[in-house]
């Protein structure tokens, strides 16, 4: 028999996956702390737990599953009263979680925030829109600029979980980016499904660089980064934003997924690799000094290796400053799903190692000419005995980082540090704060 724990009600809220997954997970804190309710993030202090899954591709199916369980058997042993899913898987598996893991208390969708809060014994806030409660270190926040996905990529099923686009005015963006610079953020990273669309179901045109012009406008904040952009009808208007105000980082994450136009024609991305190295070409023509961040799926169905020597090549004559490989994932309810997964899970592991194996060479080289050269870093923690920081052209968690020794010098996190370059990896960047002393 199932007891109850003797724990004093307190929530946990568990975020699995991507950055708009954090950003929903402290807008849902947000509202129950405006809900007078005590919300962790640290299992061992809560009963109740709510777990924002990740629905995308097989490992993160797999480790959202896992955790339900994990939590699951907390329950059972009483550690815990109540478990809660929520999140993309449960959006697009719930008729079969609930069959299958009976013992979690409800199921909820990634639309289903007021149901939520209501099984939570709170109440939702539309006075809240906006305001949150922010996870991240303090200096920086995700700032989403739209939901959902008009695009139709084959392997993809984020249109049918997170549906169609909608983005957020730029007025609402504007008042929730001064709430956040007002708390002590410094760098505001924008995500969304697809940034370039963003204004288009709005105001019937691309808003991003208007909405760019807007942000840079607020006191406080000093970077403002962009993330997850499509290679379709780019708004090179943005661009030029990018490259006439300081505040907007000379970086840009686009996935571009393949080179071969068979594939990519598969795909359904709309574009071809002649396309595709024009368009990074025109951005290295417009911003010389952007960092490109891409990703790239290998194994899809019907790649060759002669498809894949050639993304090989690709790769190492593209020398993205970041980029990063996933093996194809068979998903249901997605075109794809029709076609013969016909890569074996073996040799799609060995390609990914091999971009990998490319990509690391490529980032050493960049890397090692950055050596003497001085950059404005912020800093986010303290790891291994060294003070962590980001230059402008690498974003949290996903790039590389810049690591300064605790023996010799102090850093106080959060600030903004112009860095020289001392050493450099594959991966990190080694340096000395200019204008100070070594510690004594």
């Amino acid at each position: 028999m199932r007891v109850k724990s003797s724990k004093a009600n307190k929530i946990n809220v568990v975020t699995l996956g991507c950055s708009k997954n954090v950003y929903d997970s402290e807008v849902l804190m947000g509202q129950l702390k405006a809900n007078d309710m005590e919300v962790s993030t640290d299992d061992e202090d809560a009963n109740i737990v709510v777990i924002n899954t990740c629905g995308f591709i097989g490992d993160a199916k797999e480790e959202s599953i896992n955790t339900i369980i994990d939590f699951v058997q907390l329950k059972e042993a009483g550690e815990i009263d109540k478990v809660f899913v929520t999140g993309c898987l449960s959006e697009r598996y719930k008729t079969d979680l609930e069959k299958e893991i009976t013992d979690v208390d409800q199921y909820f969708g990634t639309h289903d925030l007021p149901n939520l809060l209501q099984a939570l014994g709170a109440d939702y806030k539309k006075e809240l829109v906006g305001e949150r409660l922010t996870t991240t270190p303090k200096h920086y926040a995700y700032l989403k600029i739209s939901e959902g996905c008009d695009r139709s990529c084959s392997f993809c099923a984020i249109p049918s979980i997170r549906g169609k686009h909608v983005s957020i005015s730029i007025e609402d963006l504007v008042t929730e980016a001064q709430k956040l610079a007002s708390n002590g953020v410094k760098e505001l990273i924008m995500i969304a499904q697809d940034l370039t669309y963003y204004g288009l179901d709005l105001y019937g045109k691309r808003r991003l660089a208007d909405l760019l012009k807007e942000l840079v406008k607020i006191e406080g904040i000093e970077w403002l980064r962009l993330h997850y952009a499509y290679p379709t009808s780019f708004p090179m208007d943005a661009l030029e934003v990018m490259r006439d105000e300081p505040k907007v980082c000379n970086y840009l994450d686009i996935p571009l997924q393949h080179t071969s136009t068979r594939l990519l024609e598969s795909m359904r991305r709309g574009t071809t690799q002649e396309k595709t190295n024009a368009l990074i070409s025109k951005f290295r023509d417009m911003v010389p000094d952007i960092a490109i961040r891409t990703t790239l799926i290998v194994g899809y169905p019907g790649e060759t290796q002669a498809d894949f020597e050639e993304m090989k090549d690709w790769v190492a004559d593209m020398k993205f400053d970041r980029l990063g490989v996933f093996a194809y994932s068979h998903e249901e309810d997605t075109p794809a799903y029709d076609l013969e997964d016909d890569v074996d899970e073996e040799t799609k592991q060995l390609r990914v190692n091999d971009i990998m194996e490319i990509q690391a060479s490529v980032s050493f080289e960049l890397n090692s000419n950055k050596i003497g050269k001085v950059y404005k870093c912020i800093f986010d923690r303290v790891e291994d005995d060294y003070f962590v920081g980001r230059t402008e052209y690498d974003s949290p968690d996903v790039d590389n980082e810049v690591r300064v020794a605790v023996d010799d010098y102090y850093i106080s996190l959060g600030d903004f540090i112009d860095i020289e370059i001392t050493d450099a990896t594959e991966y990190d960047l080694y340096g000395k704060p200019l204008g100070k002393s070594k510690n004594r």
